[in-house]
């Protein structure tokens, strides 16, 4: 996924501002996380975010990912 749509964007943000969960799957894994921002870092975008359940922190560039799905 190199780049996500205007929609995913506006699911992103609003997962960001609401706290909650996400599903990214990236090289076969998938990870099941709460987004708390988006960013830049050397020029591309990343994803910060933490496991609900050990609270670990998770950083992952945005065009690593291979899908998202957004949890209600």
């Amino acid at each position: 996924m190199a780049q996500l749509s205007h929609q995913q964007y506006d699911q992103l943000e609003r997962a960001v501002v609401d706290g909650t969960r996400i599903a990214i799957f990236r090289r076969g894994t998938e990870y099941m996380v709460i987004p708390q921002r988006i960013g830049l870092r050397e020029g591309r975008e990343i994803l910060e975010a933490r496991n609900p359940t050990t609270g670990d922190a998770l950083s992952v560039y945005l065009d690593e990912i291979d899908s998202i799905e957004f949890v209600r």
